[in-house]
């Protein structure tokens, strides 16, 4: 099978410039983002290859919210480095020990300015 991996996420907001520099300023994702630092192109955000779940949830489930088809979980690195700044920033951020696991990694959820949930995942250091 040819598939590579995901090309790309497509999703309706309200104001899609205001949500692109929300992205760009506290996640560093987006178009001209790269996942090293460096400038990228107009188009794409640069990636650093590594593990994607694709899951389809059951509908009634209560892991995100009832009212939202879907919720982006974004792999990190050093997640509580990147907590403080949301935090300084005055982004809500969740975490619960539950989600916590050695075999899994470590997760927080935030929020866009639109109300879509966003999970952060540190996976296990090898």
């Amino acid at each position: 099978m040819g598939v590579l991996g995901i090309g790309g996420l497509f999703f309706r907001a309200r104001d899609p410039d205001a949500l692109n520099s929300w992205y760009r300023e506290h996640l560093n994702i987006g178009a001209g983002c790269n996942a090293d630092g460096s400038a990228g192109d107009d188009w794409a955000w640069q990636t650093e290859g590594g593990p994607v779940v694709f899951a389809p949830f059951k509908a009634d489930t209560d892991y995100f919210a009832p009212d939202k088809a879907f919720m982006i979980n974004l792999r990190v690195r050093d997640i509580d480095s990147l907590l403080e700044q949301l935090h300084a920033a005055g982004i809500a951020v969740e975490t619960r020990e539950e989600w916590d696991h050695p075999d899994t990694g470590r997760f927080a959820r935030i929020h866009d300015p639109e109300g879509n949930a966003i999970e952060l995942w540190e996976p296990p250091q090898p």
